[in-house]
């Protein structure tokens, strides 16, 4: 697939889904960011944060840390613009998405249930490329690819001990990835369109712990864990190759099917978080996802079957900052109530293509919590953040994307007693 990408002529008309990016036709696709709110203008730190006001599904054990009398809801939208560049050819695209909805309560004393849509993966790309060979002459071809992967959720987050948290997200996965290569033009006589189609069903397990620590009078230390169980996703994988003569006009299809076809890596994260006097908040997230285990389908040689060492163990570094100067509701000008955030993050790849590193990403972000003050509620938040991400790889494209993201927070105190005088 290399010399595919290094000779691609990226569109301007992209397939529909949660990303534009040629890259996504590697693995399941692009693997979108987890994280809500608070967390996307740290750059998706989250396993050690515990805001009992902010959803936060990186780790179930937070949950438990929602206040008896709130109810939680929090819905997220972003936009994104793509600068693509491959040597003297440069293109761009743009596009928009509702990236998430989630919800928190206190079910019970030191209990926390939260629920939600997120998404997991996205598929969308259309490219075209041109190669010449003795054997099939010039040949131009179309590279195209919609959907991805979505999750529903329940998790359930409890407070063991006065310092120990502890939480597991159990969640529906589905969706449908579809791709094809078909010729364009083609000095051959005899062309061939491929499409591969598979359908996910299955399910997914996440379990997280939090151990929150006082440090002195005003400060706090919290470090938190996290665990994805991996486990094969038992769906089928179809080729359909469909060979035409361009001088007969005869056609002939055929079709391959590979039975547990995708898998979920089993997944390992730690964080830290320090908090001082509820203004400043430090965190630093890292996870590992061991997708050199497994297998994908693949054709090779004639043959469409499970294939190893297509993808490749991927790390991941995120930190970021949160300071709020004021952060009693009471006094203070409306500026020093507002949340001031950055964050900065490094990823490896978790595919190679033809034996190479895929493109590793660097991000920075930068974003503001501003509550929302009216006459019955002053306690939601407004989540406001921009993030500036560069995947790079030798020989292939370099892609450079700004994102902005917008979150709200509704919190509301539904489970007030109201006294009658």
């Amino acid at each position: 697939m290399g010399c595919l990408l290094m000779a691609a002529t990226i569109n301007g008309a992209w397939a529909q889904g949660g990303t534009r990016s040629p890259y996504s036709q590697f693995g399941i696709g692009s693997l979108n960011d987890q994280s809500q709110g608070m967390s996307r203008g740290m750059n998706g730190v989250g396993y050690a944060l515990r805001q009992g006001n902010q959803v936060n599904t990186l780790n179930p054990a937070s949950y438990s840390s929602v206040d008896s009398l709130t109810m939680l809801f929090d819905m997220g939208l972003s936009g994104q613009f793509t600068h693509f560049e491959e040597g003297n050819v440069k293109r761009n695209a743009s596009m928009a998405n509702v990236e998430y909805l989630t919800g928190s309560f206190r079910a019970w004393k030191n209990v926390g249930v939260s629920f939600g849509i997120l998404p997991f993966s996205s598929v969308g790309y259309d490219y075209k490329s041109t190669t010449n060979s003795l054997q099939t002459g010039t040949l131009s071809e179309s590279y195209s690819g919609s959907g991805g992967l979505h999750q529903v959720y329940l998790g359930v987050g409890w407070r063991v001990l006065k310092p120990l948290s502890v939480g597991v997200n159990a969640a529906y996965l589905w969706g449908t990835i579809d791709r094809s290569v078909s010729p364009v033009s083609s000095s051959a006589s005899n062309t061939l369109t491929k499409s591969y189609s598979t359908t996910v069903n299955s399910y997914k397990l996440d379990f997280g712990a939090q151990w929150e620590q006082p440090v002195g009078r005003y400060d706090r230390l919290t470090v938190g864990a996290v665990v994805g169980l991996g486990h094969n996703l038992k769906n089928n994988a179809t080729m359909t190759i469909i060979s035409q003569n361009t001088v007969s006009s005869l056609t002939d299809t055929t079709a391959f099917t590979v039975a547990d076809a995708y898998a979920l890596p089993l997944t390992i994260g730690a964080g830290v978080a320090y908090n001082h006097a509820g203004k400043l908040t430090l965190a630093a997230d890292f996870s590992f996802e061991k997708w050199a285990d497994v297998k994908l389908p693949g054709n090779s040689g004639g043959q469409y079957e499970l294939q190893k060492g297509l993808l490749e163990d991927r790390t991941k570094v995120n930190v970021g900052l949160d300071w709020l100067p004021h952060p009693s509701l009471q006094g203070g000008k409306f500026l020093e109530h507002v949340h001031y955030r950055l964050g900065a993050g490094y990823a490896t790849p978790y595919y190679n293509i033809e034996g190479k590193d895929g493109p590793k990403e660097l991000s920075v972000s930068a974003g503001f919590g501003i509550p929302i003050v009216n006459g019955y509620n002053n306690r939601s938040i407004l989540n406001l953040s921009a993030q500036w991400v560069r995947s790079s790889a030798k020989d292939f494209i370099t892609e450079n994307s700004f994102r902005i993201n917008i979150g709200i927070t509704f919190n509301e105190r539904w489970f007030m007693k109201w006294k009658v005088d």
